[in-house]
């Protein structure tokens, strides 16, 4: 239990107090490697330890270009070759461990001061309504890092907002655990739904991301439907998100799945 603690505060301060540039470059590194042609033999180990369906890997295909696997970021980018989305306006556009949810007015990480501006830096806009629902979704590396629109609507607003990369799990932020939502680099993408209502998506890097590609087809003005790709993850993250519906069947603690109903 002592050396749980010790390593969590060692990784949480020892990391964290590095400088941005260098947590970068070291994330670097490790993308580098992930990279190599030689990482893709480390593919079928972390696919017997981590799925239990011998045939889960058939359902993907590489995320680059190649037909086969070339390394293990093609397999970290993994796409699936049929999208399968639940029957409902609404879907879970990644798939991840819900870490926190509720409304916005009733959220601790909401009333800094009373008001709710961490909330709005996650976001990036002071126009988060009070009565939205705000999720976090931590993207585990065995979890498919891909994330997609989870509703009918057109992008509004796309902003690359740079920051730190934290350490994402978060066990290690037991009374905070969208800290690193609220100091990272991000992408945040505004979506507005056939009604007007506007679903705020904030796709958080961390440490070993080498980063937050955005889809080419995706650019302010473009409608997208529910199941559009939007990005993907190089290496690690978590995606939050606020809409003005309710979950229908997820709770804090569930492990939520791309394309399931919200």
């Amino acid at each position: 239990m002592l050396q749980k603690q010790f390593m969590r505060l060692f990784l949480i301060h020892f990391w964290g107090n590095l400088p941005a540039l260098v947590q970068k470059f070291i994330s670097q590194l490790h993308t580098q490697f992930y990279n190599l042609s030689i990482s893709k033999h480390l593919i079928p180990l972390y696919c017997k330890v981590h799925y239990k369906d011998p045939k889960y890997l058939q359902q993907f295909a590489p995320g680059g270009k190649a037909q086969e696997f070339r390394n293990f970021q093609d397999f970290f980018t993994r796409k699936f070759k049929k999208i399968q989305l639940h029957h409902t306006p609404y879907v879970w556009p990644c798939e991840g461990f819900l870490c926190e949810y509720g409304q916005v007015s009733n959220l601790p990480l909401s009333n800094v001061k009373g008001d709710k501006r961490a909330i709005d830096t996650i976001f990036n806009s002071p126009h988060i309504p009070t009565d939205y629902f705000y999720s976090n979704v931590f993207l585990h590396n065995k979890n498919y890092h891909r994330i997609h629109s989870p509703l009918l609507g057109k992008i509004t607003r796309i902003k690359r907002i740079p920051g730190n990369l934290y350490l994402l799990r978060p066990w290690f932020y037991k009374n905070n655990p969208s800290f690193p939502a609220i100091k990272n680099e991000r992408v945040v993408v505004d979506i507005q739904d056939m009604h007007g209502a506007t679903w705020y998506l904030s796709i958080v890097g961390g440490p070993a991301v080498g980063s937050i590609k955005m889809h080419p087809a995706i650019e302010v003005g473009t409608h997208v439907a529910k199941g559009t790709e939007i990005a993907t993850f190089l290496l690690g993250s978590t995606c939050c998100i606020a809409a003005p519906v309710a979950l229908s069947c997820n709770s804090t603690g569930d492990c939520v799945q791309m394309g399931h109903a919200w």
